[in-house]
């Protein structure tokens, strides 16, 4: 049986780490393994794309919290370091954001928004903790609709299909409704209430929508749980490595796992690792307040 350390909180990124190689979690979150090793090559040009991504996160949280877009502007083409894509980000998000997300405009004084915000709500007895770019609640007659927004700088952009599959996008539509009355005038939200939005910098025009549902969210409540308790119920030696190789050449530990030495190309990552860990964060999980589900 897995021992879970005292403060482990589970997140789409830790979640999403067991589906893609158990191994990987087990390192990563139960031995708490830092291992000296690159994850893409050119190292430069990776390091510079991820800066540029934190960079371009950070504009939006200014914006949406205020800033003039004038000083906006002017830091995003300031930016040594990131090349042209931050410039580039920025203008595609202020020219078709708040279109694409059916607003007039960003930020908008009718919309109620929380930038940069984290639930965190137990669920059958686990720790479960989202990290949101931002929330929307749109005013209704009623109710209100809630709108999740993810702002992402991979290069590519991935098929419906897959994102649909990603732990992410059934994590945090559930996590809001179980942790976000908060958010509704202190009312239970109906899942009904809430859409999630991946919004592409280089694909402005071209967002993903995904509505929720009681269904929807019943369905996550039980995947959810169901993958929890899984990963508590395993022994040591059932943290196996996964059969997709190819992965390998974009972890950390490959070496350690006898998967290879070299880190894979950047213009070769696959969809599922494209712009992973662009915005990062670092929370303290003694603030976070907890809900039962």
């Amino acid at each position: 049986m897995t021992i879970l350390p005292t403060d482990f909180r589970f997140s789409q990124g830790s979640l999403q780490d067991y589906v893609d190689c158990r191994r990987r979690f087990e390192l990563r979150y139960l031995w708490r393994l830092a291992w000296p090793a690159v994850e893409t090559e050119p190292i430069l040009e990776s390091e510079r794309h991820m800066q540029a991504g934190q960079a371009f996160h950070r504009l939006i949280q200014q914006h949406l919290l205020g800033l003039p877009v004038e000083r906006l502007t002017q830091m995003a083409t300031s930016f040594a370091f990131t090349g042209q894509e931050l410039p580039r980000w920025w203008a595609n998000y202020l020219s078709s954001a708040s279109r694409t997300l059916g607003l007039e405009q960003l930020p908008d004084p009718a919309v109620q928004q929380e930038v940069e915000t984290t639930l965190s709500a137990s669920l059958a007895g686990y720790r479960l903790l989202a990290k949101y770019d931002a929330i929307l609640r749109l005013p209704g007659d009623p109710p209100a609709k809630f709108i999740i927004v993810d702002w992402k700088t991979s290069r590519n952009r991935p098929p419906r299909a897959w994102l649909a599959g990603r732990l992410q996008t059934r994590l945090y539509p559930s996590l809001l409704v179980a942790a976000g009355a908060f958010l509704n005038d202190k009312q239970p939200i109906d899942p009904a209430q809430v859409e999630m939005i991946f919004w592409f910098s280089e694909y402005p025009d071209n967002p993903e929508r995904f509505a929720y549902s009681e269904s929807q969210y019943n369905q996550d409540r039980d995947y959810l749980t169901g993958l929890m308790a899984e990963i508590e119920s395993l022994g040591e030696s059932e943290f196996y490595l996964t059969d997709q190789v190819k992965r390998c050449e974009f972890c950390t530990y490959r070496s350690l796992c006898e998967r290879g030495v070299s880190a894979g190309r950047l213009n070769q990552l696959p969809d599922e690792l494209s712009g992973a860990g662009e915005a990062g964060f670092s929370l303290d999980f003694d603030q976070i307040a907890e809900v039962e589900f």
